[in-house]
């Protein structure tokens, strides 16, 4: 028998049980289509992470403050960051490598205007120099000066989010917006950067940082200390002047007991690679389950084909039909139930990845997308061979006597 009558056996074969045939090609279907989407959505959750980061710029330098970060020390030793700190850090005689430095306060308000009620994600107090250090340019208006923060007035920028909830398609440049009951004139507004499904970057008003350690903080201590090097090979050296600066501000002798922790965005990068990598191969071998359980159903589903069908293959036999034909017939039975079902299950995958899922943007990986076909078809193969195997070795005698 040729291959072609051997499929058109095959196809006669699965036509006749219609309803079995659909539900195991939907096992294969749903296996296929799990580990695309699972993988794409992983995928496009390492690239979100990574462009956020990337946003801030190569050369940037993020301080934050606590205990732990090497040394053993206890919260009681751990001195917070300061303004004063920054000041320290803005000298070029003791860190020439860094070319500005932005204190942080952060907040979270609720903004009014005109009785729309929004609660921004994030209120920053800072100086001028966040915007270059964090890659935040203006789209409308101007960025607050140095005048201001000094004299604390009561104006902020904006981000995209923020203004369209609270103004829509109006411009908010001039207008005055109630932040936590205090009143402030927006005076930019900051070019969309886009989110990561977990935090809105855009959701933002920054502002002096004297205004809103009046307004909401305190004067206490920072949250960050936000440091742009002067260029991206400058980081090394930054770090390490950052590191004795801040050492001498706090007393500290031992380098590996600080109370503060300078993070690079490519260190940042470095550990979100190999989080994602862990992420991605759990994804991977979660939806992996799927293909399996499909395999396992056309096991049984061919089982119970070559039970039903025992006297149509006695008689094939006994005609003269060789053990290859049967064999044959059956594993291309098989194969093309994963065939269909793995065909159909890489269209659903990467139709479904047209769409947000969680908050996140999936991005196909391709080496997936022909992964989890041959792996679909590979499983018609194996999870085929023992019923078609079965079907072959049937003795024609036993078979003609089957009820």
């Amino acid at each position: 028998m040729n291959p072609f009558e051997t499929l058109r056996f095959a196809f006669g074969g699965l036509a006749a049980n219609k309803v079995r045939s659909a539900l195991t090609m939907l096992g294969v279907l749903i296996g296929v289509a799990a580990v695309i989407l699972l993988l794409a959505v992983g995928n496009g959750s390492s690239q979100a992470v990574k462009d956020s980061i990337e946003k801030l710029g190569t050369n940037s330098l993020t301080i934050s403050s606590g205990a732990g970060f090497g040394g053993g020390r206890s919260s009681s030793t751990v001195k917070p960051l300061t303004v004063a700190d920054a000041k320290a850090l803005a000298d070029p005689a003791q860190a020439p490598s860094i070319q500005a430095v932005a204190p942080e306060v952060t907040t979270s308000q609720t903004a009014l205007y005109q009785g729309t009620s929004h609660t921004v994600g994030q209120v920053v107090g800072t100086y001028p120099a966040y915007f270059e250090a964090s890659n935040s340019k203006v789209v409308k208006g101007d960025y607050f000066s140095a005048d201001d923060v000094l004299n604390s007035r009561k104006v902020a920028v904006i981000g995209a989010t923020t203004a369209t909830d609270l103004f829509g398609t109006a411009s908010p440049i001039g207008r005055s917006v109630v932040l936590g009951g205090t009143p402030f004139t927006v005076v930019g507004e900051l070019a969309a950067k886009g989110g990561t499904g977990f935090q809105d970057p855009d959701d933002v008003v920054v502002a002096p940082l004297t205004t809103v350690q009046n307004a909401f903080t305190g004067f206490g201590s920072l949250n960050q200390i936000l440091v742009e090097a002067k260029s991206a090979d400058a980081t090394t050296p930054a770090q390490n002047e950052i590191t004795a600066v801040l050492m001498g501000q706090h007393g500290l002798k031992d380098p590996s007991a600080l109370d503060f922790r300078v993070s690079s965005q490519e260190s940042l990068l470095t550990t979100q690679a190999s989080t994602n990598k862990t992420f991605t191969v759990l994804l991977g071998a979660v939806a992996a389950i799927s293909l399996l359980v499909g395999g396992i159903g056309i096991t049984n589903i061919m089982l119970v084909t070559v039970t039903e069908r025992t006297r149509e293959i006695g008689i094939r036999k006994a005609i003269g039909a060789p053990r290859g034909v049967i064999l044959g017939q059956f594993l291309a039975e098989s194969t093309l139930l994963s065939l269909v079902g793995g065909g159909l299950g890489v269209a659903v995958g990467l139709i479904g990845s047209h769409f947000t899922i969680v908050g996140i943007k999936p991005v196909v990986i391709p080496e997936s997308v022909v992964g989890a076909f041959a792996i679909a078809v590979a499983i018609g193969l194996f999870f085929g061979s023992y019923p078609a195997n079965r079907a072959a070795s049937l003795r024609p005698i036993e078979a003609l006597r089957h009820e």
